[in-house]
């Protein structure tokens, strides 16, 4: 992204600048390892939409990446609720409980992705035979 315009959506400059445009900002300041700017903007991004996945799930990484476990935790626990069906969203809620010593907790959310995985593979199963 070019300076000028990175600045802009650094700054939430403009009514134009959108959640995604706040997420990859954020994507891009993790990938510069630049984290306390990254929650900064998947913040903004879910200032727009509390529900916005990818926003949540970057912002428990980040989280997860800084040690902050409790945070991520809690960040872990929207995205499922926001994303229900997401496998990985389970599989990354186990590991920050695992990664703060829960291990019940950790098998339990563990047990959840394990069974939305079957159900996908049930479905993709079943899809294939049509054909």
């Amino acid at each position: 992204m070019p300076q000028a315009a990175r600045r802009g959506v650094e700054e939430g400059a403009g009514a134009g600048v959108t959640k995604e445009e706040h997420y990859r900002q954020g994507m891009d300041y993790f990938a510069e390892e630049r984290l306390d700017e990254a929650i900064r903007a998947y913040q903004k991004a879910l200032e727009e939409d509390p529900n916005y996945a990818d926003a949540l799930h970057a912002l428990a990484m980040t989280y997860a990446a800084k040690d902050l476990l409790d945070e991520a935790i809690e960040v872990g626990k929207k995205l499922v609720e926001a994303a229900p069906e997401d496998e990985l969203a389970y599989t990354s809620l186990s590991i920050f409980y695992q990664r703060k010593g829960m291990i019940a907790e950790a098998e339990h959310i563990g047990a959840q992705a394990r069974t939305l995985g079957w159900k996908r593979q049930l479905q993709e199963k079943k899809e294939a035979d049509k054909e």
